[in-house]
């Protein structure tokens, strides 16, 4: 196994990566740990007790983070017609119907989100084993199946963040960037946390939120307190 660099060593030595920190402190931590020249993203994840394999545990979901998540996304939109000048207007960056098709079967996939018309989706369901890989299949439940495209495309642009349990049981989603004032960071990690603990599946039994961490992308991650069930 590879040793870990200076940089990512000297911040260590100014934490305890066994002790779970409350939010506060592990995000002022974190922060003061992100000596990297660009702008390092600020990631949760958490582990739940829970098996996705079982349709009654499956934990999906979205959730608008009150600060944004720093990043710019990109938004293709599946669309005809109004829909599509709909669309354009509040700033998607792709937009098409067949020829979207087309160049994404091609390997064209320069786009963070996707969404898609009702009517679309018989051309959209072509492109199941190339986009549900991926995360980025429109899904009605995610409103990201809709007429109102204008909307998600606004609400895509303005923060809105997927989130999805692995295999393990594990889910992850960057909330912000080490540049956000600790007070941002922390209403973001809380609301990201919320709305996960809110999409608790029916079949899910005993601990339901077992572990959290935040980390960043050059820092060390830091276990977070989740005695309360929450963070």
């Amino acid at each position: 196994m590879a040793k870990p660099g200076k940089r990512l060593r000297s911040a260590y030595e100014n934490v305890n990566v066994e002790t779970p920190y409350d939010l506060d402190e592990a995000v002022k931590l974190i922060k003061d740990s992100a000596t990297a020249k660009f702008d390092e993203t600020v990631e949760v994840a958490l582990n739940l007790g829970v098996d996705p394999r079982h349709a009654d545990q499956m934990v999906r979901g979205v959730v608008a983070l009150p600060h944004g998540t720093g990043k710019q996304v990109r938004v293709a939109v599946f669309a005809k017609g109004d829909k599509a000048s709909e669309a354009e207007a509040a700033g998607a960056d792709i937009v098409g119907a067949d020829d979207l098709m087309g160049n994404i079967q091609k390997g064209q996939i320069d786009f963070d989100r996707c969404i898609a018309t009702p009517d679309m989706m018989a051309v959209v369901g072509r492109l199941g084993k190339i986009l549900g890989p991926r995360g980025l299949m429109p899904n009605p439940k995610l409103g990201t199946v809709t007429m109102d495209v204008a909307q998600a495309v606004k609400a895509a642009k303005a923060g809105q963040v997927e989130f999805r349990v692995e295999k393990a049981g594990l889910i992850h989603g960057g909330v912000g960037k080490v540049s956000f004032t600790n007070d941002a960071l922390v209403d973001n990690v809380r609301t990201f946390v919320n709305a996960v603990v809110k999409a608790k599946p029916s079949g899910a039994k005993g601990t339901y939120l077992k572990n959290a961490s935040l980390s960043c992308t050059m820092g060390p991650g830091l276990k977070l307190n989740v005695s309360s069930g929450t963070v």
